[in-house]
């Protein structure tokens, strides 16, 4: 198997946005949101459409539906065991440019500091 291991990107000790973005979505949401999380971590680089999907710029979104609302997590990998997600999002036709550059100017800090900027997911 593939395995991961699963972090989330962390502004600074008290800022963790997909943590943030979790508790403000429904409960429903919430709970395919974690499970999609967990099979991130158990397939890893293996996940494929209509699961997960590359966006550019080495990001790729992480997809989930609850009730015709389409969640999107964007995610980078560190190396081949491990891979960090930016944050959340709801979709609307497409991810926004600026999410995605969010998740590439992420990825350039949690990569200056990784034992800063990476917090063990739920």
């Amino acid at each position: 198997m593939s395995r991961v291991d699963v972090l989330y990107f962390q502004e600074d000790e008290q800022t963790v946005p997909l943590v943030q973005w979790l508790d403000d979505i429904p409960a429903r949401a919430r709970r395919k949101c974690l499970a999609r999380l967990q099979r991130l971590g158990e397939l890893g680089h293996l996940m494929r459409r209509p699961e997960a999907d590359y966006l550019r710029d080495d990001i790729y979104e992480l997809r989930a539906s609850c009730q015709e609302v389409h969640y999107r997590m964007l995610y980078f990998f560190r190396g081949r065991l491990a891979v960090v997600v930016s944050h959340g999002i709801v979709k609307e036709r497409a991810v926004p440019p600026r999410e995605i550059d969010l998740a590439v100017k992420r990825k350039k800090t949690f990569e200056s500091d990784p034992d800063k900027h990476g917090f063990q997911g739920r």
